[in-house]
C-alpha cells in the first residue's frame, strides 16, 4: 500500500511565488527569507519542513539546464516534466496542512458516503471524486461521519466472518481508534479545503510531479498551458 496525500495550498502564496523571477526565489530560499511568506501551519496536521523544501528547490535549480534566472517559472524554456518538479515544490511551500492515508483504507472512508464502489485506487487522484465526497460529508458532522465509517467497517468484517472481539484480536481497538482519528481529521481537512483561499493538491507516494492534481488540473496540464 502507498499513501494518498491531500494538501491545502494557499492560492495567494503560490501565486506570489509563481510571479517571481527564479533569481528572487533562489535568494529567498538560500537565505530563509521566504519563511515568513509561508501560510501559517495548522498544528493538527503535518506539512513539509522549510529546510527540506528549500534544499529541494535549490537542487532543482542546480540540475536544470537552460534556465533564465531573470524570468518566472512559467516563462522557462524547459521540459514540462522539469517545470512540474519545480511547480510541485512551490505548491508544497504554499501548503498549510497535509492529510495522508493508506490507499487501501480510503475505500472504507469514501465508499459508504458516495454510495458506490470505487474500482481503483487511481480514482483517489480525481479532483471530482474529492469534490463530490466533500459535498456529501458537508451535510453531516464530524462525529456522525466517523461513526458511519466505523459501523461500515464492522459490518464488512462480519461479512468476512472476522471477529470483532478484542480478546480474540488485540488489533481491533487500536484499528478502531485509528479509523476514528483519521476520519475526524479528514472531515476537518475537507472543511478547510472548501474555503475560497485554498486549492486542493492531490497525489500519492512515488507519483511523478506532472501527475499531481492541483485545483482540478494535473501539474502537467498546467505547465503545458503555460508553454
Amino acid at each position: 500500500m502507498v499513501d494518498v496525500m491531500l494538501r491545502l495550498v494557499d492560492k495567494a502564496t503560490l501565486g506570489r511565488l509563481l510571479e517571481m523571477p527564479l533569481s528572487r526565489l533562489v535568494s529567498g530560499f538560500e537565505t530563509g527569507a521566504f519563511r515568513d511568506l509561508r501560510p501559517e501551519s495548522d498544528p493538527r496536521y503535518h506539512r513539509g519542513f522549510d529546510v527540506d523544501l528549500e534544499g529541494d528547490f535549490l537542487e532543482w535549480i542546480d540540475k536544470a539546464d537552460g534556465l533564465d534566472l531573470g524570468a518566472p517559472l512559467a516563462d522557462q524554456d524547459i521540459s514540462v516534466k522539469s517545470q512540474c518538479v519545480a511547480l510541485l515544490l512551490l505548491a508544497e511551500w504554499s501548503v498549510s496542512a497535509e492529510w495522508r492515508c493508506w490507499d487501501g483504507r480510503l475505500f472504507l472512508y469514501v465508499e459508504p458516503i458516495l454510495g458506490g464502489r470505487i474500482e481503483s485506487v487511481t480514482e483517489f487522484l480525481s479532483a471530482d471524486l474529492w469534490h463530490r465526497f466533500s459535498a456529501a460529508i458537508s451535510a453531516s458532522d464530524r462525529e456522525s461521519y466517523s461513526e458511519s465509517v466505523i459501523l461500515d467497517w464492522m459490518a464488512r468484517r462480519e461479512d468476512l466472518d472476522e471477529t470483532l472481539d478484542p480478546s480474540q484480536d488485540p488489533r481491533i481497538l487500536p484499528t478502531m481508534e485509528s479509523h476514528k482519528s483519521l476520519t475526524e481529521s479528514l472531515f476537518d481537512f475537507l472543511e478547510m479545503a472548501r474555503t475560497e483561499a485554498n486549492a486542493l493538491l492531490i497525489g500519492r507516494e512515488f507519483l511523478s510531479a506532472d501527475s499531481w492534481v492541483l485545483g482540478g488540473q494535473t501539474l502537467g496540464e498546467r505547465a503545458g498551458v503555460s508553454e
